[in-house]
């Protein structure tokens, strides 16, 4: 199907556009979180927690802003993931409290089991977030079993399966890959060289499980490559997420740490184009009966809606880009622990 860019074409990508942003933003917050036990010693973990301190809330404004939008512009879409995926959403918000909690708490009490409990909980409920948000996207490119109705007619076990996990394992070791990126970027010393030795083992992690990935969307669900057959050129957006990928290392190699977290960002960027390239216009596929399957068209508000609401999104997404733009250069430069730190 040829992109036309009408009003329903430009909220699809708008919305990719604020997922996106959360992907790249939280991202390395989980990152940082996935990797925070194999740091060792109570100075360490709290620089860990203390390079994304400033930020980490923040960042979860791009999630809150991409499902108001999803709300605003695809309702249908919006009722049918979140009732169909309920379970699993709930457990979601879940992981992202008990995440805050333990960021919060980890140093209120000096006694090292209790740092040692908020230090297991943030990192495992930083995994299990990245873990739960790649088996949603995962199976997003499956499909879900929907009704004529438009109502989700499956289980919460029914979207546990071994493609979905594998999506939730490569979106971890994504995570993984951008948190220790960040980390080299934002600590010195000691703590620096461990995580810039990390990075290379991370970057190998996500390779591996991005190619077992991509094969088995091949070979298990082709419709995800249709446009890409049909219009060779977009083969391109594969080609710059290879290449920024490969550029990581040879930036952090040359100990330009700051081009090597661009590039990573990059790669999530481009990740995510594939993706809503593969999907598009479909938002939700229908599996096993495509034909109810909720496209940018069938699952829309009124082009009134859409008109009115892309006007409240061109003002008020530039508040939201200053925001996050000042608070990271507020806070630009290498960690440093004071009193005022967690």
């Amino acid at each position: 199907m040829e992109i036309t860019f009408d009003l329903n074409t430009i909220w699809f990508f708008l919305i990719g556009v604020l997922l996106a942003g959360y992907a790249i933003l939280d991202g390395f917050d989980l990152g940082v979180g996935a990797l925070h036990l194999l740091v060792k010693g109570n100075t360490e973990r709290r620089l860990m927690l203390n390079s994304i301190g400033p930020v980490w809330d923040g960042n979860e404004v791009w999630l809150v802003t991409g499902g108001g939008a999803l709300f605003a512009a695809f309702p249908h879409v919006y009722a049918t993931v979140f009732s169909g995926f309920y379970s699993a959403f709930m457990l979601l918000l879940f992981m992202l409290i008990f995440r805050a909690v333990a960021i919060e708490f980890r140093s209120k009490r000096p006694m090292q089991w209790w740092r040692n409990f908020w230090d297991t909980a943030f990192s495992i409920s930083s995994i299990l977030i990245a873990l739960l948000m790649g088996v949603a996207l995962g199976n997003i490119i499956t499909g879900i079993p929907l009704g004529p109705d438009k109502e989700f007619a499956g289980s919460f076990w029914g979207l546990i399966n071994p493609y979905t996990v594998l999506v939730g394992i490569t979106t971890v070791a994504l995570f993984m890959m951008h948190g220790a990126i960040y980390g080299v970027m934002k600590t010195e010393g000691e703590l620096q060289k461990k995580l810039r030795s990390w990075v290379n083992n991370t970057i190998i992690f996500f390779v591996i499980c991005y190619i077992t990935t991509t094969m088995a969307t091949l070979i298990y669900f082709p419709h995800m490559v249709e446009h890409f057959k049909n219009a060779p050129v977009l083969f391109i957006v594969a080609l710059l997420n290879m290449l920024a990928i490969a550029n990581i290392p040879r930036e952090i190699h040359h100990g330009k740490d700051f081009l090597a977290f661009l590039s990573s960002c990059a790669s999530i960027a481009a990740l995510l184009l594939i993706f809503a390239l593969g999907l598009f216009p479909t938002i939700v596929y229908s599996n096993p009966n495509p034909e109810y399957s909720l496209t940018i068209y069938n699952a829309s508000s009124s082009q009134k809606t859409l008109n009115i609401m892309l006007i409240i999104a061109l003002i008020g997404v530039p508040f939201v880009l200053a925001y996050t733009i000042s608070i990271y250069w507020i806070f630009r430069g290498k960690v440093k622990l004071n009193n005022m730190s967690y």
